[in-house]
């Protein structure tokens, strides 16, 4: 049942970012995210969130800033391949395909993760990570498990609004890849999910 369990969660995550995509105002679609992630976290079997700390959850995100969005091409870089070692999916690879720029931000590399049936995954670090959000960093798409924006064949939606922190975060027992250099911004981003007090 654990199986059926954790494809209701991925059906659930992917729908609600659907829902996020057909919303007209990405501020709308952003309030929609926040209600439907929190309720995720709180309420469903596979949350990451430890079972004891389920009632209380509430999500701690900052209010939706239209500054921190942006529609950008996927630039070629050199090719990179980054392998982490993990004890529940083995060997996970992540290989390079592009790097976005965000404005005077800075840039974040795209990688292509290999697992399940493969997906885009662009984590970030930035300087709120270990004081107002998680040390570790925040992912903005992942796409292998229904984190996906948008965009175009040659362009992505990175919307650091829906900024959140990987599985790890709630519960040491997962297992996370997290930023490399090139997903590292010496800029705060004071959007998205923030730690929970």
């Amino acid at each position: 049942m654990d199986a059926l369990s954790l494809l209701d969660w991925r059906r659930s995550v992917a729908s609600l970012y659907a829902e996020v995509r057909a919303t007209a105002e990405p501020a709308d679609g952003h309030a929609l995210w926040c209600a439907g992630r929190e309720t995720l976290l709180r309420d469903h079997p596979q949350s990451p969130v430890p079972t004891a700390a389920r009632a209380e959850f509430r999500l701690r995100t900052w209010p939706y800033d239209p500054a921190y969005r942006f529609v950008v091409p996927v630039l070629a870089t050199a090719d990179e391949v980054r392998s982490v070692s993990t004890p529940t999916d083995g060997l996970v690879s992540q290989d390079r395909v592009g790097r976005v720029q965000l404005g005077d931000l800075g840039g974040l590399d795209v990688w292509w993760l290999a697992v399940y049936g493969g997906g885009v995954f662009v984590p970030l670090r930035d300087a709120t990570s270990g004081d107002t959000t998680y040390g570790g960093g925040r992912y903005v798409l992942d796409t292998a498990k229904g984190a996906d924006l948008g965009g175009g064949r040659r362009d992505l939606v990175i919307d650091l609004n829906f900024a959140y922190p990987p599985s790890c975060a709630y519960d040491p027992a997962w297992v996370c890849p997290l930023p490399g250099a090139g997903n590292r911004l010496d800029a705060a981003v004071p959007v998205g999910e923030q730690v929970q007090s």
